[in-house]
């Protein structure tokens, strides 16, 4: 029997490292490098700075946990079409990078080795590391596939903080109406493209990149706006089929969009959009919001014949000018798009269709008469 006898002090100073294949690049003058890592080792790698240390010495935000769950539901509900950015880390170690040859292509890449002691810091991507974590959970088969890294070297604080400063600072979320209009997944943005496809208003009138109209556009709706309407009309058909729901929709603002000749009036050319938009409220978000909320109560009442109950709407004065939506729908001569705002839209246009209002409904107009009384009774004192 042979006894093999080992050094302690060589034992301890065997290196323990992570191995990662790489390519090196170039930033700013410093090396960085990118490598693919199995979506398991990522909660175990990189960790994210605990709450309960002050802002100041923090190198990224707080983790908002109402984010993870979605974020997971989306990986587990998409497992052959989910897609995430890389990771952006910082290591804060002595780490080697060995080419696998020579040539210049050759010394791009290679193996970047990393001590297992190394700190890592998320610069950007904590919310998806959280996301990965809780989905593992569930489906432990996703270790097994890969999400890109990109490795900085940490050189202090102060760097890791300007690190997330310049990785976020030039970041914009796409516009609402545009994340709409390419989302094909979501059953609510095909319901809502497949209204403004078949509605004829909206199919010509409606901007699908923008939530937001420009002054000179030759456009009245918003896709992200009919969207909102369209799901405020059918908050009681949430579990019915997507045709159902289409085919209902469309007839629906089919049959509002002849109540509303001003709409043909740009659709015909005969009227500027801009200045229909400038003098009426009518093709306006609170006001679609408020159309599909009483919408929904007339089709819940009238399932039957809710298209004949639509004729109240020629009632409404849709003017700007109009003194009804000072302190309802407008605030100094400006729209609002507030909670409360949408919910006096609604109840306004379903007391013009002699629809019954809720309890909040009947609150709000309550308090806004009395505000009207109070109102007149200082302009006589004057």
């Amino acid at each position: 029997m042979i006894f093999l006898s080992v050094n302690k002090l060589t034992l301890y100073s065997i290196p323990f490292e992570y191995v990662f294949p790489a390519i090196r690049g170039i930033q700013a003058g410093r090396e960085y490098y990118v490598s693919m890592c199995p979506l398991r080792l990522i909660p175990k790698l990189f960790s994210f700075d605990d709450e309960e240390i002050p802002p100041e010495m923090r190198a990224q935000r707080t983790l908002n946990k109402s984010r993870v769950p979605e974020i997971a539901k989306y990986i587990l509900h998409n497992p052959t079409g989910y897609i995430f950015s890389a990771i952006t880390a910082s290591i804060n170690a002595k780490i080697t990078f060995e080419s696998i040859g020579l040539e210049a292509e050759s010394q791009k890449i290679g193996r970047l080795r990393v001590p297992m002691d190394a700190p890592f810091i998320i610069n950007d991507g904590q919310h998806r590391r959280a996301a990965f974590e809780l989905a593992l959970k569930e489906n432990p088969e996703l270790g097994y596939e890969t999400i890109a890294v990109v490795f900085f070297l940490d050189i202090g604080l102060e760097r890791s903080q300007q690190m997330f400063t310049d990785l976020n600072r030039y970041a914009a979320h796409p516009d609402p109406s545009l994340n709409i209009l390419y989302d094909h997944r979501d059953k609510k943005a095909i319901l809502a493209r497949s209204v403004v496809k078949q509605v004829k208003v909206f199919r010509t009138l409606t901007h699908t990149e923008r939530s937001t109209l420009p002054t000179r556009s030759g456009k009245l709706f918003t896709l992200s706006s009919i969207y909102n309407a369209t799901l405020a009309l059918l908050v009681n058909y949430k579990n019915a089929e997507l045709e159902q729901q289409i085919e209902l929709a469309i007839r629906y603002w089919e049959a509002v969009s002849t109540y509303i000749p001003d709409w043909e009036q740009v659709l015909g050319r005969k009227v500027s959009a801009g200045e229909m938009r400038q003098d009426y409220v009518h093709s306006h978000a609170i006001a679609l919001a408020g159309l599909g909320g009483a919408g929904a109560t007339l089709i819940s009442i009238y399932p039957d014949n809710w298209q004949e109950h639509l004729q109240g709407l020629q009632t409404i004065d849709w003017l700007r000018s109009n003194p009804d939506w000072e302190g309802r729908i407008m605030h100094s001569g400006r729209i609002s798009k507030a909670r409360t705002c949408v919910s006096f839209m609604t109840a306004y246009i379903k007391k013009r269709l002699e629809l019954p209002l809720t309890v909040e409904e009947e609150r709000l107009e309550t308090a806004r008469m009395r505000q009207d009384k109070t109102d007149d009774e200082k302009s006589k004192d004057k």
